[in-house]
């Protein structure tokens, strides 16, 4: 069963519109650089996200949203932990972030 992996990040309101888009073009590459462990391929079946743009009001502060889609549990557990991409990634991103959310599900699964 594939697993959807929902990222909302609250960006710090001093952070730099460069930083922030180059690191919203790193994470919306995490597809290509992020592989398997054994098959050493992209493992990533999809990732999308950008700027929030909702007209509701109700972010409470967030403002991008990513979502990135695997093909199995395994798959994201070894992005969440253990892939080198999606590591350094966290590193880098640290400093622009004032707060991350993560919903992880499986379509179909209440």
């Amino acid at each position: 069963m594939s697993v959807t992996h929902t990222v909302l990040f609250q960006i710090k309101a001093d952070a730099d519109a460069d930083d922030v888009k180059a690191a919203c073009d790193r994470f919306i590459a995490l597809k290509d650089s992020c592989l398997h462990p054994t098959s050493n391929t992209p493992y990533i079946k999809t990732i999308k996200g950008g700027k929030d743009n909702s007209p509701e009001g109700l972010q409470n502060g967030i403002t991008h949203g990513f979502v990135v889609e695997f093909s199995s549990a395994e798959d994201r557990d070894y992005y969440v932990s253990t892939d080198p991409s999606h590591q350094d990634f966290l590193k880098r991103i640290g400093a622009l972030v004032e707060k991350v959310i993560v919903v992880d599900f499986v379509d179909g699964l209440y």
